[in-house]
C-alpha cells in the first residue's frame, strides 16, 4: 500500500490499480523461452560432440540428436507463436490480419 493511502487509512483507486498491475502475472515472454530452449540445445550438441569423441554407441548419439532436433522444433514453434500473438495485438484491420495469419500458416507449413 502506498504512503498516501496508508496515512488516510483507505486505499485510493489509483493505489488499488497500481497494486493490481504489480500483482498481475507477467506477460508471456516468448523471447526468454526461445533463448532458454536454444541454450539447452547448445548444451545437448556439446554433449553429442563429447559422446562422439568418446566413441559412444550410435544409438545413444542418435537419441541425443533426436532430442536436440525436437528442442529446436519447440524453439521454432515458440518463435512463431510470438509472431502470431504480435500480429493479433497490433493489427486492427481484420482483412489485413487474415492475410498475415495466412502468411504465418504458410511459414509453419513450409518449415515444419
Amino acid at each position: 500500500m502506498g504512503y498516501v493511502a496508508a496515512t488516510r487509512g483507505t486505499v485510493s483507486k489509483k493505489a488499488k490499480a497500481a497494486t493490481a498491475v504489480a500483482e498481475a502475472p507477467p506477460a508471456h515472454d516468448h523471447r526468454h523461452d526461445v533463448v532458454m530452449r536454444l541454450k539447452r540445445v547448445e548444451g545437448q550438441i556439446r554433449g553429442v560432440l563429447s559422446m562422439i569423441d568418446a566413441d559412444a554407441p550410435c544409438d545413444a548419439v542418435a537419441q541425443q540428436l533426436a532430442a536436440a532436433r525436437k528442442a529446436l522444433d519447440r524453439a521454432f514453434y515458440e518463435m512463431m507463436a510470438c509472431d502470431i500473438e504480435r500480429e493479433i495485438g497490433v493489427t486492427q484491420d481484420v482483412a489485413v490480419l487474415g492475410r498475415r495469419l495466412v502468411e504465418k500458416t504458410r511459414l509453419l507449413a513450409k518449415y515444419s
